[in-house]
């Protein structure tokens, strides 16, 4: 049985989305623990960030380093596939994944059959030079026809733009308000603005900018912290917070639930800006009927 969530005014929190960090997956270089451990510290991670008040969850690989760019085995979808199913029994908001790197495809596929609502895209338009390596290939055209071969259409794609732990200078002309007109003319469902890597915060003139630039729904997806979320959401749509709710404030430790109630509370009351792509994001947000 799905545990009923605590009840949340919407009117007054905007969108935040806790990470949950899958612990490293088997056939990975720090890999040892077993898919049913892996599992169970996911579940947990969620329903931490779910009672803290999140509105939504995102479960990652994270701990997969260093990335593949591309070319995600059989092992890495079967235990992402183990985890978002019973994160998806055990807490009752929306959810998402990302499949690092460069795992759009299988991050759609397991949502589709996971019965999550989005996916976080990297490399969704222009290519760019990651940590992994050279993405040579925008992933809009092929993982759009993907998610539609699949009968995938309700999967939400969020997708990156100048993102994090990547160099841009093949791109150096286009800036990052042109980034996000390309997402919306791609049919991206929303659009990530970033700091240059994990835990930094957002360039705000940036986040202005795709505000200002796209119809689509903005969410940052790095380095918010409670003194700045409240900020953030009078511009942006939706915040992703994964290092500042860990223990320590790092990303690599299990979430702490008094610096996750401590995020949740200065959400709440957030100026009320209704920006362009809000109506979306609160139909998101406004959660799923319980089930058994």
């Amino acid at each position: 049985m799905v545990e009923s969530t605590q009840v949340r005014t919407h009117a007054d929190i905007r969108g935040i989305i806790g990470m949950v960090h899958v612990g490293a997956l088997p056939g990975t270089p720090r890999g040892h623990l077993s898919p049913q451990a892996l599992v169970a510290h996911a579940v947990r991670e969620a329903r931490t960030l779910r009672d803290a008040g999140f509105d939504a969850v995102l479960i990652e690989n994270m701990h997969d380093r260093p990335y593949l760019g591309g070319g995600i085995g059989a092992e890495i979808v079967a235990c992402m596939s183990a985890v978002c199913a019973a994160v998806r029994a055990a807490v009752d908001c929306p959810i998402g994944v990302q499949i690092l790197g460069g795992g759009s495809r299988e991050a759609v596929a397991v949502a589709h059959a996971t019965g999550l609502d989005f996916v976080r895209a990297e490399g969704f338009v222009f290519a760019h030079v990651a940590d992994e390596g050279l993405m040579t290939e925008a992933a809009a055209g092929p993982l759009l026809r993907f998610r539609k071969s699949i009968g995938a259409d309700r999967v939400k794609v969020f997708a990156d733009i100048k993102k994090k732990h990547a160099a841009h200078a093949i791109t150096a002309d286009i800036d990052i308000a042109a980034c996000a007109r390309a997402a919306e003319f791609f049919l991206a469902d929303g659009v990530i603005v970033t700091g240059t890597e994990t835990g930094a915060a957002v360039d705000e003139a940036e986040l202005n900018a795709v505000r200002a630039a796209s119809t689509l729904p903005v969410l940052t997806g790095s380095g918010a912290t409670p003194q700045s979320v409240a900020r953030l959401l009078s511009n942006a749509d939706a915040v992703i917070v994964g290092s500042y709710v860990k223990e320590g404030g790092r990303w690599e430790h299990d979430v702490c639930p008094k610096r996750a109630a401590e995020f949740v509370n200065a959400a709440r009351g957030a100026r009320r800006v209704e920006a362009p792509g809000m109506e979306a994001v609160r139909a998101m947000f406004s959660g799923r009927p319980s089930s058994t």
